[in-house]
């Protein structure tokens, strides 16, 4: 982490993404790069994927984070991948709602327990088609990013980290709940790309998720990704994490 934070010092920006409400975008950070969501108009919960840009295989874990880190993740914690390769994705770097913590009803932000807003679910709730939850936005990114059949791109969608998201457990019940998030425009969470990443993100349906979710009547805004090249001497030593070693041979 100290040798990050001085590499934060002199970035340059190389590119940025406006993803638009009820809508996802796809975007690249190369290995050895900073990333930023960040709000910039109003309250608003984001999805974000990871991938090995190199190999889809290779995603984020959500369930391995969580167990190696906390619930809700902020500056310092990783993002991993899955099985077998288990090697940080992305380190968080700079959390402007770091502050937040944990508040009285026990909810904190950027959550890896909830899953994302999806048409299957909303379809068994309440009978009707909705085609912008966080999954399908998620989705068409990655099929307009890879070229691909949306059915086969659907395959690589994956549980999110719920940027900026409020959640927590109820403390009779133990039920996942969401209130409406702290973000306002100005804040922003920050990565390191350990890895060459294909990433996408999704502006959830739900805005602040403090009420409506998945349908159009929450108010939703855009966010922005911002990605920045570090001084070509900030990363001195630096490389990025082999796959996992551990030889797969399962006791035979």
């Amino acid at each position: 982490m100290a040798m990050l934070t001085r590499a934060r010092n002199g970035l340059m920006k190389i590119s940025e993404t406006i993803v638009p409400p009820r809508d996802a975008r796809a975007f690249e950070v190369p290995a050895g790069h900073f990333f930023r969501i960040a709000s910039i108009e109003g309250p608003q919960v984001g999805d974000l994927n990871l991938w090995n840009a190199h190999d889809l295989s290779e995603r984020f874990f959500s369930g391995k984070t969580r167990a190696l880190h906390a619930t809700h993740v902020t500056t310092g914690n990783q993002l991993w991948s899955t099985l077998p390769n288990l090697r940080p994705l992305a380190t968080i770097t700079h959390d402007t709602l770091g502050w937040y913590g944990f508040d009285a009803d026990g909810g904190g932000v950027h959550d890896v327990i909830g899953t994302r807003c999806d048409p299957y679910t909303h379809r068994l709730l309440s009978g009707g088609d909705y085609h912008h939850c966080c999954h399908s936005n998620l989705t068409r990114a990655l099929a307009s990013a890879r070229s691909m059949d949306v059915r086969e791109a659907e395959i690589h969608v994956h549980d999110v980290l719920n940027v900026f998201m409020c959640t927590g457990f109820t403390r009779d019940t133990h039920q996942y709940f969401m209130k409406a998030s702290p973000v306002r425009p100005g804040d922003f969470i920050e990565f390191f790309a350990e890895i060459d990443l294909l990433a996408a993100l999704s502006a959830c349906p739900g805005g602040d998720c403090g009420a409506e979710h998945s349908s159009d009547v929450a108010r939703c805004y855009p966010l922005k990704v911002e990605v920045f090249k570090p001084a070509n001497s900030a990363l001195l030593g630096w490389q990025s994490p082999p796959r996992n070693a551990y030889p797969r041979t399962h006791g035979l």
